[in-house]
């Protein structure tokens, strides 16, 4: 899985010992404690790879002129510097493209921050914004893989900088993955744009996904010249929101729809060979949690309820950060779709003008909560302005489960009763139903508490997704691309009712092995449970005991005549995942075997925390 001995050395020529020295320092000043795994990175010629050597270069992109099929002809004329070298404290020696306006005034700067390759290579290739429903005249075809277009910004008066980061197509150096030493490699590229003759000194950070979670790690170290930032869905945590949720560890889309696709010259560190070697809480995985509340920068976050990865630690981000000017806007939208939205690009124009630029353009009356209340199978409520996140307004409904008729009910039931499933058969499951007779909107985390056991094991893996469906019994589901086209070729993947995760989204979804089940208190809540991961506390013979299966943040709006489900099984029940696209593995390894029990009733409190809110009470 990974590399034992090291590759040759780069093009900077330093014996293999110093080389390796400077990369172990990068993770052993941070007292990780552990022996970081790398494997050997995708050669950048690859078959394939797409990935241009270096070529440095400086030309001028002429207004008028077309750089993509039916795409937006260049507004203004535009100076790119191709391949530009940039030296990390470390000695290392990375490369950026640098996009800015012709003339020779001193603007602001975005950077866009690339594991992707930030020209030519596979993800630019294959990944257009095109192909899910962006019209061609809003893009220029300049733009990296989720990254904002250079043709607009510089006509608005900023550079871009899109830099590939190091062990990543031709930047020297061992890829790393997020952590205080890829955060400090940000740190170095801020002020380095910071310096240039061309950059007025103001530094910013854009770009969606992986481009926004290591936003997070930059701006927790505090560049001095980082002015503001723009994560547009991105999760906090690796573990617990990407490779190890709920202590299941599912590293396939990382290792084969990512890391797959990722070249560079020598090797990448590898979290997959460390979950297996570590596959509990230490130094290593809380280095791969952002330091949230070091992020003083002003920020415009993006979220979207229905990312499979990102959507839990954007809405924590939001709420963690130091920064007091913060705004947050939940889309309703595929994240590449909302990122090219002209109307987004101009909002976050905005931002960016009174940060970067300190232009009062009255940016602070801007609502600092923008939510889409999702209504699958009807009419979203888009850019609602809300005062906070979570609301204040919510209420808490208590919905217990009755194992004897699979119902759900604000009463709990009194006579015990047992819903049983086979926790290795990828076809079983049990619901659980309530019928609403009135529009009610839930919006806020969910819980489920439940009293489980297994027949035949010591653990348990369980999952458990919250949806709805009609009066007919078909499944509501919300499409999240743009034009007939786009929106009937995600419907032709559909499965048992099921668009893909990322495309598609019928409501939230959660994940537990029950051994994991320990919580933080200090940091726990009824509807936010904190799990610690720390140790394993497998079942003993026939041992009931009670868990706390959290569901990632929704706002979904149920009509009267439909009905709510609640599905438990032992494997992905909402959206699952289709290749080279996130989301939950329908093939996921788990510990399951034999019977698994949920018992409800009498002394049992099985129940979902719902989080609705009342249609007539004031906002805030």
């Amino acid at each position: 899985m990974f590399a034992d001995v090291w590759p040759r050395a780069p093009s900077t020529g330093w014996p293999d010992k110093q080389r390796r020295d400077m990369v172990m320092d990068l993770h052993e000043q941070d007292n990780l404690g552990v022996t970081v795994r790398y494997r050997s990175a995708n050669p950048p010629d690859t078959p394939g790879a797409f990935a241009p050597p270096l070529q440095p270069d400086t030309k001028v992109l002429r207004k008028g002129a077309v750089y993509a099929e039916s795409g937006m002809p260049l507004p203004c004329d535009i100076r790119m510097d191709r391949d530009v070298a940039i030296t990390l404290r470390d000695g290392t020696v990375i490369y950026g493209d640098i996009y800015r306006p012709f003339d020779e005034r001193r603007v602001p700067t975005i950077l866009v921050w690339t594991p992707y390759g930030k020209y030519g290579g596979w993800w630019n290739l294959h990944m257009k914004p095109t192909v899910f429903g962006v019209s061609p005249k809003d893009l220029s075809g300049l733009q990296a893989f989720e990254a904002p277009d250079p043709a607009y910004w510089c006509s608005h008066g900023y550079a871009i900088a899109v830099v590939d980061v190091r062990g990543t197509a031709r930047s020297g150096g061992d890829m790393v993955w997020w952590g205080r030493a890829g955060g400090r490699d940000v740190y170095d590229t801020v002020e380095w744009l910071a310096e240039q003759e061309w950059c007025s000194g103001k530094v910013g950070m854009a770009g969606n996904s992986q481009l926004a979670v290591l936003q997070w790690f930059g701006a927790a170290e505090q560049p001095p010249h980082l002015a503001a930032i723009a994560p547009w869905e991105g999760c906090v945590d690796m573990y617990r929101e990407d490779m190890g949720r709920g202590g299941i560890p599912e590293t396939k889309f990382h290792s084969e729809d990512v890391v797959a696709f990722l070249y560079g010259e020598n090797r990448f560190e590898d979290p997959a060979a460390m979950l297996t070697e570590h596959p509990l809480m230490n130094a290593y995985w809380a280095d791969k949690r952002a330091r949230l509340d070091q992020i003083e920068a002003p920020a415009y976050i993006v979220a979207s309820w229905t990312h499979p990865i990102h959507c839990h630690g954007t809405l924590q981000a939001f709420r963690e950060i130091s920064s007091t000017d913060k705004w947050l806007r939940v889309s309703n939208e595929l994240e590449w779709v909302d990122l090219a939205d002209p109307d987004n690009v101009a909002d976050l124009r905005r931002f960016f003008d009174r940060y970067l630029k300190g232009i009062d353009n009255d940016w602070e009356d801007t609502p600092r909560v923008r939510l889409s209340v999702l209504d699958p199978g009807g009419t979203d409520q888009v850019g609602r302005p809300e005062n906070e996140w979570p609301l204040a307004r919510q209420e808490w409904r208590t919905l217990y489960l009755d194992g004897s008729d699979g119902s759900l009910s604000e009463h709990p039931p009194q006579q015990e009763a047992v819903a049983r499933y086979q926790g290795d058969d990828p076809t079983a499951s049990v619901t659980f139903t309530l019928p609403f007779d009135e529009d009610t909107e839930i919006t806020g985390h969910l819980n489920l508490h439940l009293w489980v056991e297994a027949e035949a094991a010591n653990d348990m893996d369980l999952f458990a997704a919250v949806y709805k469906i009609d009066s007919t019994g078909r499944r509501l589901n919300h499409i999240e691309v743009r034009g007939n086209e786009a929106r009937a070729a995600i419907m032709a993947l559909e499965k048992d009712g099921r668009p893909p995760a990322k495309f598609g989204y019928s409501g939230p979804n959660g994940r537990l092995r029950v051994s994991h089940r320990a919580v933080d208190p200090e940091r726990s809540t009824p509807s936010e449970p904190y799990l610690t991961h720390a140790e394993e506390q497998l079942l003993l013979p026939s041992e009931c005991v009670p868990v706390e299966l959290a569901l990632w943040p929704t706002s979904l709006l149920v009509h009267a005549g439909e009905r709510l489900i609640v599905e438990i099984a032992g494997h992905p029940v909402g959206n699952v995942s289709v290749p080279l696209l996130p989301g939950p593995d329908p093939d996921v390894p788990t510990r399951n075997k034999g019977a698994h029990l949920i018992r409800t009733g009498g002394t049992y409190d099985s129940h979902l925390l719902l989080p609705v809110v009342p249609t007539s009470a004031p906002r805030g």
